[in-house]
């Protein structure tokens, strides 16, 4: 009989050894497949948080483009009594834009580059009334519907 038992513990040894190689090898898999899991939702997290930074962005030009606009409607004849309080107000009001058309620039895809400087230019032309005999809004309607064109179609292809 010691020669069966002896089997019976290499048996049972060997079962044991197996058993803990499966263990380890299941746990090694199931860490594996939850550090990929983790890594995923951290990328979309981060897709999230850039397509929201985006759309802010975006957002905020559109806010700053709305106030060239007004002040472009808004511009008192040259030498008017108003002119340089108007020019003191709209200073502020151009700065504003330009930082509104950089952060879109940095944040945003690079198509979306060409139409917003094309559409900034145009509206401070507009507002120092540089646009000859041109209405303001007759002026900036192209300009404004190829920047917004391309807004939309940049923040369709975000990934999400």
């Amino acid at each position: 009989m010691y020669g069966g038992e002896l089997w019976v513990s290499a048996f049972s040894l060997a079962g044991v050894a197996l058993g803990g190689g499966l263990t380890a090898f299941t746990q090694r898999a199931t860490q594996r497949s939850a550090e990929r899991i983790e890594r995923r939702r951290q990328a979309v997290a981060t897709a999230e948080a850039r397509r929201a930074e985006q759309v802010q962005a975006i957002k905020d030009f559109i806010a700053c483009a709305q106030k060239a606009e007004r002040a472009a409607y808004r511009r008192p004849q040259p030498w008017g009594d108003d002119e340089d309080s108007w020019m003191t107000r709209t200073s502020p009001v151009m700065t504003e834009l330009w930082i509104a058309e950089r952060a879109v620039v940095l944040l945003c895809a690079a198509t979306l580059q060409p139409p917003i400087h094309n559409y900034g230019r145009e509206l401070n032309q507009a507002v120092w009334r540089e646009i000859g005999d041109s209405e303001v809004n007759e002026f900036l309607e192209e300009p404004k519907a190829a920047f917004m064109a391309a807004a939309r179609t940049a923040l369709a292809s975000a990934p999400e």
